[in-house]
């Protein structure tokens, strides 16, 4: 702009004769105005302000290097310049336009410009007169009529450029606007149908788990002891549940899949991270089971990035485990601390409690105190999972309660089991996707290889 407007008020036309005949119109304005609608981070006063000091200097260079004129005296006669463009900006600033119609704007804009010329080129001439040492210049109305001319005419030239240039700005947003509407439209269909699938592999997911735990403490000889035959033939039958369940998740992956095909999946984060990640989620299963639960979490700014599955893998099952318990509204706080290089995690929660002849039994596999709408009781697998995992990693897991009011869930892992590990040249660390792909063709093969053997049996 500093560089721009002057330069466009050299081409100029003198429309006074007489004691005015020094004002000039020129391009320098239109340009101005421009730049006033496009600049629109700055304050329009200092827009104002700058331009006025870039035309003023820009003038008496001019006037020094080119016309032999005394420095002093050419910036002397150009300070009227500097008033124009300083109140063409303040008048322009005066109104507080709210609408969202680009043809309103566009007469808003248009009307406050020529008051912002006429105003302005009022303030030079004022200006000029103030400054024409004791001579009285005198001021017609014929010459206001003329500035108002000047001012609709140079205006509309300008608005015209700029508001073709807004229309087609905003038919390309709104021809984008409409094919991403489209796009998620028909993606929200697809997820909704979705939806009922997952439902109906969830109940097949908890069916299979409880075929499963049957199945063992009918081996384990908790129960009425059954034949070989018998338990082949309702581990088979277990089996092609979990296949069901396995192809109906491959599907749904499949048809999911578009919604993350550009993202990049990290296999490490913050703890902070991760846990918002995690709140997320439980907060929507929350509001899916009716229960009114707020979430908080503490962290330790010290921790370093660490695996994003693992923790998300027992975290979600204590969490989840806390909401379903929870009868109707409870808090569920996690913490994560560092203590000796030992990532020690925290979920504890009001709203339920563990009596304490059962908290020895809570981890046992197939323990459970939740039932569903119909009465049939939870697999039990979850705390006892954690457990597992826990000592796997090389750490422990403990869970206590007052029996009143809270329980609190405690996980002490160790951090070099968390923590990214450097890489080397001689054993590079597999990314998630090949990592995935390798796994996903490892099992392929293995589920051919036994569907194959599974042939030869029956035959």
């Amino acid at each position: 702009m500093l560089i721009m407007v002057p330069l466009a008020g050299e081409p100029k036309i003198h429309p006074f004769t007489g004691d005015f005949e020094s004002f000039r119109v020129s391009f320098g304005s239109p340009v101005f105005l421009l730049f006033l609608l496009w600049l629109q981070a700055f304050p329009r006063l200092f827009t104002g302000f700058m331009a006025g000091l870039a035309v003023m200097f820009f003038r008496t260079w001019l006037d020094v290097s080119f016309g032999g004129a005394i420095f002093a005296d050419a910036l002397y006669s150009h300070i009227p310049n500097f008033f124009y463009y300083f109140f063409y900006a303040f008048f322009f600033a005066l109104p507080k336009v709210e609408t969202n119609s680009i043809y309103k704007l566009a007469l808003i804009v248009a009307f406050w410009a020529v008051v912002a010329e006429v105003f302005a080129s009022i303030a030079e001439l004022a200006a000029m007169n103030l400054m024409a040492a004791g001579k009285h210049m005198e001021f017609t109305s014929g010459m206001l009529l003329r500035l108002i001319y000047i001012a609709i005419l140079r205006c509309f030239f300008i608005l015209s450029f700029f508001f073709l240039f807004q229309l087609y700005t905003t038919e390309v947003r709104l021809d984008r606007k409409t094919k991403e509407s489209r796009r998620l439209t028909l993606l929200i269909s697809g997820l909704y149908e979705e939806v009922f699938q997952l439902r109906a592999t969830f109940k097949h997911a908890e069916e299979a788990t409880h075929d499963c735990y049957q199945i063992y403490k009918s081996i384990s000889g908790q129960s009425t002891s059954i034949t070989r035959q018998e338990a082949a033939q309702e581990m088979l039958r277990v089996a092609g549940m979990v296949h069901d369940i396995k192809k109906e998740t491959q599907r749904i992956y499949a048809a999911l899949s578009e919604l993350t095909v550009n993202k990049h999946v990290e296999d490490y984060l913050l703890p902070e991270s991760i846990l918002k990640l995690l709140i997320h989620t439980e907060e929507r299963y929350a509001l899916q089971l009716n229960k009114n639960i707020r979430f908080s979490y503490q962290v330790s700014p010290l921790l370093p990035p660490l695996h994003v599955f693992t923790l998300l893998s027992l975290l979600g099952n204590l969490a989840a485990n806390a909401i379903e318990a929870i009868k109707e509204r409870g808090i569920i706080i996690i913490s994560f601390d560092e203590e000796n290089d030992q990532l020690l995690l925290k979920v504890q929660n009001t709203g339920s409690f563990i009596s304490p002849r059962r908290l020895q039994q809570v981890c046992r596999p197939g323990y459970t105190t939740k039932f569903d709408s119909e009465g049939r009781a939870s697999s039990g697998v979850g705390l006892s999972y954690v457990q597992q995992q826990a000592q796997a990693l090389g750490g422990s897991f403990q869970i206590e309660s007052d029996g009143r009011e809270w329980v609190c869930c405690r996980l002490r892992l160790p951090l070099s089991a968390l923590r990214q590990q450097p890489r080397t040249e001689n054993s590079p660390l597999p990314s998630l996707k090949e990592a995935a792909l390798r796994d996903a063709a490892r099992a392929a093969l293995e589920e051919e290889q036994q569907e194959n053997n599974a042939k030869g049996e029956f035959l």
